[in-house]
């Protein structure tokens, strides 16, 4: 059976965080069309926005995100400046009685940032935006670069949810991927963050890594078990050293192969799930009692850049160097040169290089997408409810797969993915994509 799956579903596919998905943007998306996004936004709507700091004081070799080394702080002080001039331009140009629901600190490191420089960014966002009383704000943390000052700052920020990434704490693993962080270390920040108030941590462990075995895997799954976090994110590493130089370093002859990547991925699932975590999609796993389980469990469960979530805003703004925000009506995406961001917005102007302008075929795909990737399926009584007669394409679609597919059904107004192959959903959503294939964008593998 397994065998059967690889064979079936083991290719590289988009992970469907956004449809279309990033490759398919272009410059007919621009700072004007931005700006209408924006002015459109109103007391209805519920804002989540995302921070992105490209810097690190290391660089791990493993990793995907548009980020760069710094071993000096200037880089980061010119950045930040530049960061709350967008913060103050975008604000005022956000239509008045929106408010905002969800903050993340994503990177690079947003930990590097000072704690002093901590302080000022969260005010600068309260100037700018009407902050819900209840915000929540999630940080990616790296526990090199935190201290007391740091821990203090991020309570003062309001910090709800700490996310740290793992990977691996095998030495040898880490070694290969130039990201040493022991357990002791990972454990000093959970211990450090839960005494200051915060309600929720997140762990992420990556499986695939260079010498990764299954006893290295099971005895970080069983170290982060033992840390008892909230929700626990299970990726496999994308070997794209097409996009990401550093990932050179990494030799291919390294990396397990499929059939063990499957292996590795089964195994740390069926460790959580005994453990107490309720399974979330295709990578994540939570506490039943997780606002992301509940959401789960109530069909309310949510697929954006950041991955799983239980973030209901309808509308997602990116702030700072490359960072994608999502709107009803669309994508849009900052540019990506740092220095060419810095320059745009300190002139006051909008950063935006590109972005995708949704129609109603795109909206419908992309509601079955997130749906297959959420639920592993959708009902044919919410699709046509929410998109009428122009349903009837994807639902033959549906129907063909299923007759030529013995691991989908469509049965009893349902599409439905069978338990063996959820885990290949992104192949399964792939099905869907009307984009796919278009252009010479390139993927990482299912699973």
């Amino acid at each position: 059976m397994t065998q059967d799956l690889l064979a079936r579903y083991a290719g590289n596919v988009p992970r469907y965080t956004s449809y279309p998905t990033a490759p398919h943007f272009s410059a007919s998306v621009g700072p004007e069309t931005y700006a209408r996004w924006l002015g459109a936004l109103g007391p209805d709507d519920r804002i989540s926005l995302y921070l992105h700091i490209p810097y690190c004081d290391r660089l791990c070799w493993f990793c995907a995100c548009h980020t760069k080394q710094t071993l000096k702080y200037a880089p980061v002080t010119a950045y930040l400046a530049a960061l709350q001039a967008e913060i103050e331009t975008v604000g005022a140009l956000v239509g008045k009685g929106a408010k905002v629901s969800a903050i993340h600190f994503g990177g690079g490191s947003p930990t590097l940032v000072s704690s002093e420089d901590m302080l000022v960014l969260k005010g600068v966002l309260a100037d700018a935006f009407t902050l819900d009383e209840h915000v929540e704000i999630s940080v990616e943390m790296d526990p090199n670069d935190l201290d007391d000052p740091h821990y203090e700052a991020l309570a003062a920020i309001g910090m709800t949810r700490a996310s740290l990434g793992v990977q691996d704490f095998e030495p040898h693993v880490q070694q290969a991927i130039n990201r040493i962080q022991t357990f002791g270390q990972t454990k000093s920040v959970v211990d450090a963050v839960r005494a200051r108030g915060v309600r929720s941590v997140n762990c992420d462990i990556v499986y695939g890594l260079p010498h990764q075995t299954m006893a290295t895997l099971e005895n970080t799954v069983s170290a982060i078990i033992s840390l008892s976090p909230e929700r626990v994110a299970l990726f496999g590493y994308a070997h794209v050293p097409w996009m990401k130089k550093h990932q050179q370093m990494i030799p291919e002859a390294s990396l397990p192969d499929g059939r063990m990547r499957l292996d590795l991925m089964n195994r740390a699932a069926e460790m959580l799930v005994e453990a107490g975590y309720v399974a979330i999609g295709i990578d994540h796993f939570a506490r039943p009692d997780d606002s992301l389980a509940i959401a789960m469990a109530e069909g309310r469960l949510r697929r954006n850049f950041q991955g799983y979530t239980d973030d209901q805003a309808t509308a997602i703004i990116g702030l700072g160097a490359s960072s994608i925000g999502q709107f009803r009506q669309g994508y849009v995406q900052n540019n990506p040169a740092t220095g060419v961001y810095e320059k745009t917005v300190l002139g006051g102007e909008l950063a935006v290089v590109r972005g995708f302008e949704l129609d109603d075929a795109d909206r419908m795909r992309a509601w079955v997408i997130e749906r297959v990737m959420c639920d592993f399926g959708f009902d044919v009584a919410a699709l046509t409810g929410r998109f009428g007669g122009r349903s009837a394409a994807v639902i033959a679609e549906a129907q063909a797969l299923a007759a030529g597919d013995p691991m989908v059904r469509f049965a009893e107004g349902r599409f439905e993915i069978l338990p063996a192959a959820r885990a290949f959903a992104r192949s399964i959503a792939a099905r869907f994509d009307a984009y796919l294939g278009a252009g010479a964008a390139r993927h990482s593998a299912a699973v």
